[in-house]
């Protein structure tokens, strides 16, 4: 049987009416540079968010760059984040000349800890302040602890930019004028950046990003960025760049967004299956971690997006033996992420190589992603799960 990491073309064949007549709608129109499907893609996800405004841009990368570069953060700056994310988090940061400031991971959520941040934020202020930004990464679909986080950030009167490239449509519980409620994921901080990346739950059929926000004033500056600093038209009062979302991407994006939380359900009831396979074999524990859904004991998380698994990530022994076994039996797997960002070979000075964050580390060295796409079916689960049976028990 062969059970692939990601099989897009289900999808693309339960919607391709649709896909084609929007994608020939942009093309007979002319008009081929924004315009009325990013505005109108803006103002769904904005909706579906919980925001005021969303800004359609050409990328996830470009949100965090556009949003780092809306609060004029630059050289001699931090920007405190997680070391165990992909690469892009750490690169926007170096781009406009500051540096990535990081803290560990919960080894439950694999996000970053908030107890950590808030070791940091106390030693950065007695150093005079130099982190400008926080940047915690809703990882795999699952929230950071963003009512923790958020509150720190307003301690600190440091903003929150969340990497939410993982996590559309995500909630976790969130204080607010004191009430605990459930938001999504880019509604809670300063702003959100999401990625529509072919393979994420929303993803388009090329790069796409989408930044969220509620602040009037950062929003117009977020817009000028993306257009090369131009307010007005040919007037230039900062340098931004061309971070346009392409209006064909915004059409396939409004098809699948009605779409998006079915997806999410099947998502979650794949890894529920995945969760009964395993316990029935007895790896959990000594062989296999599962992935934790830390919200899902919560009051109420049944009828919120408590965990939309973009990855179903376990922790396993003999990782790379695993990885080869299933890829030679027909099973698609992934490393979510071998390396940690610290540990990257970019990185100058040669500090960043003398710091030690334990839990990430283990997690790059023992993490192994699994298919959990919506439209699996059940055999193929099994097959997944059986053929890890008996890696295990020949090795």
């Amino acid at each position: 049987m062969n059970v692939p990491l990601l099989d897009l073309k289900p999808q693309l064949a339960a919607l391709r009416p649709q896909i084609i007549e929007a994608v020939t709608r942009v093309i007979d129109s002319t008009g081929y540079i924004l315009g009325p499907e990013v505005t109108g893609l803006e103002r769904k996800i904005a909706q579906y968010c919980g925001t005021e405004y969303g800004v359609g841009l050409s990328s996830g990368t470009d949100a965090l760059l556009a949003a780092l570069m809306s609060l004029e953060i630059g050289p001699g700056d931090l920007v405190l984040t997680t070391p165990y994310t992909f690469f892009a988090t750490m690169g926007t940061i170096l781009r406009v000349g500051a540096q990535p400031l990081f803290v560990d991971i919960e080894p439950e959520s694999f996000n970053i800890d908030p107890e950590r941040v808030a070791e940091a934020l106390a030693a950065d202020r007695k150093n005079g302040g130099k982190i400008k930004a926080i940047i915690p990464v809703h990882l795999y679909g699952q929230c950071a602890d963003m009512r923790r986080i958020a509150a720190l950030a307003a301690e600190y009167g440091v903003p929150v930019i969340e990497d939410a490239a993982q996590a559309i449509g995500a909630e976790c519980p969130y204080e607010e004028n004191g009430a605990v409620t459930w938001k999504k994921a880019g509604s809670m901080g300063l702003c959100g950046c999401f990625s529509f990346f072919p393979s994420k739950n929303l993803g388009g059929i090329g790069d796409g990003g989408m930044l969220t926000t509620s602040d009037r004033h950062f929003v117009e500056v977020v817009l000028s960025n993306r257009n090369h600093g131009a307010e007005p038209k040919y007037y230039h009062s900062r340098v931004g760049g061309n971070f346009r979302l392409d209006p064909i991407q915004a059409a396939v994006l409004t098809v699948k967004l009605d779409h998006l939380d079915n997806w999410h359900a099947a998502r979650r009831r794949n890894a529920d299956r995945y969760r009964q396979l395993f316990r029935d074999t007895g790896l959990v524990g000594e062989k296999v971690a599962l992935p934790q859904a830390v919200y899902a004991d919560l009051p109420g998380a049944d009828s919120h997006n408590h965990h939309i698994y973009n990855q179903f990530v376990i922790l396993v022994s003999k990782r790379d033996e695993l990885r080869q076994y299933l890829q030679e039996h027909s099973v698609g797997c992934e490393i979510y992420y071998p390396l940690c960002l610290h540990q990257q070979e970019c990185l100058r000075p040669d500090q960043y190589k003398r710091q030690s964050f334990p839990v990430a580390q283990q997690a790059a060295a023992n993490s192994l992603a699994l298919p959990i796409f919506p439209e699996l079916v059940d055999e193929q689960l099994v097959y997944v799960v059986e053929t890890i049976q008996k890696f295990y028990r020949t090795c």
